[in-house]
């Protein structure tokens, strides 16, 4: 970090908000908090504790579970702080690094791991027949650990080039957490390479990781249409839509915020709630509501606890 950095404290400044909406918007977002938190411990026991759920698809997805959890975690308490600090949430310059460098870690290991997990489909439908051995729990564990490396480096380089620049002047994020845009508006050098490189490390790697998972789910449609059974068809399709709405939910608006020129605060802090809060929320409903094998394995989970109280 630069000795020029001087500040020692950030204000978040939040969502742009009505005064009148604070509780509102507070008991909400809590609410949203509490069911993020639950969905996913749910989904991480009932893959735990049901062999019938321990096969590759459900690997990555409990580790996905695990990350959107973790995720949600690192920026919604506080923006909860926000709405109870009408003048704005104070963070540390050192908790302020981690967070960001938690925030990225966590949100490009997600990136990584939503292409493996399309990759995965791509494999389970096209080759049935080998797709056990192809996938084994070697090369699931190797494809797990690759996403989480990556998203270390990737988050470190970001974390490293945004506070590597001095801060010594204003100290209001108008955001309602810890993100490179919004920090290096408050840089006291020229922050055009660093811009670049976000555009380059975040912008550039989401869209081809996006583009992979396009290219898997044409090919995969393509498999499908080979299906004779409709019924297979239907299951397969069923699959695929759950995954292909988490998926747009999450890219969409990093790619809006990461790649668009001229960045505007307020529009950015609004759409950042979709990938930050609405998807981690959004994961345990599409992968148990939508998904028999889940859904089945909850009802057994719950008989279990049921006939052992009884």
């Amino acid at each position: 970090m630069s000795n020029l950095s001087l500040l020692t404290t950030f204000i978040l400044m939040g969502i742009p908000h009505s005064p009148a909406l604070y509780t509102t918007l507070f008991g909400i977002f809590l609410l949203i908090y509490l069911l993020t938190v639950v969905g996913n411990l749910l989904i991480l026991l009932v893959i735990r504790v049901d062999s019938h759920l321990h096969t590759p698809m459900y690997y990555f997805l409990a580790n996905l579970s695990f990350i959107d959890m973790c995720f949600f975690t690192v920026a919604v308490p506080k923006m909860l702080m926000t709405f109870v600090s009408p003048g704005g949430s104070a963070i540390s310059f050192h908790s302020c690094v981690v967070q960001l460098y938690s925030f990225h870690f966590l949100g490009s290991t997600e990136c990584f791991l939503y292409t493996v997990m399309s990759y995965d489909r791509y494999l389970a439908i096209s080759y049935l027949l080998v797709y056990i051995r192809m996938m084994s729990r070697t090369t699931c564990s190797l494809l797990a650990t690759s996403t989480w490396l990556s998203g270390s480096l990737h988050s470190a380089v970001q974390t490293i080039l945004t506070f590597h620049l001095p801060y010594s002047g204003p100290n209001q994020i108008q955001h309602y957490f810890c993100d490179a845009p919004p920090i290096l508006k408050l840089a006291c050098e020229d922050t055009s390479a660093n811009e670049m490189v976000i555009f380059v490390n975040t912008g550039v790697v989401a869209s081809n990781c996006f583009l992979l998972i396009v290219l898997s789910y044409v090919l995969i449609v393509c498999s499908i249409l080979k299906i004779h059974t409709s019924e297979g068809r239907h299951r397969a399709f069923q699959t695929c839509a759950s995954h292909c709405t988490v998926v747009l939910c999450f890219f969409g608006p990093g790619l809006f915020i990461y790649l668009r020129p001229g960045s505007k605060d307020a529009v950015d802090g609004v759409v950042a709630i979709f990938y930050t809060v609405l998807t981690p929320l959004l994961n345990p409903v599409v992968y148990t509501l939508r998904n028999k094998e889940m859904k089945k394995a909850i009802f057994k989970l719950k008989n279990r606890l049921w006939n052992s109280q009884s």
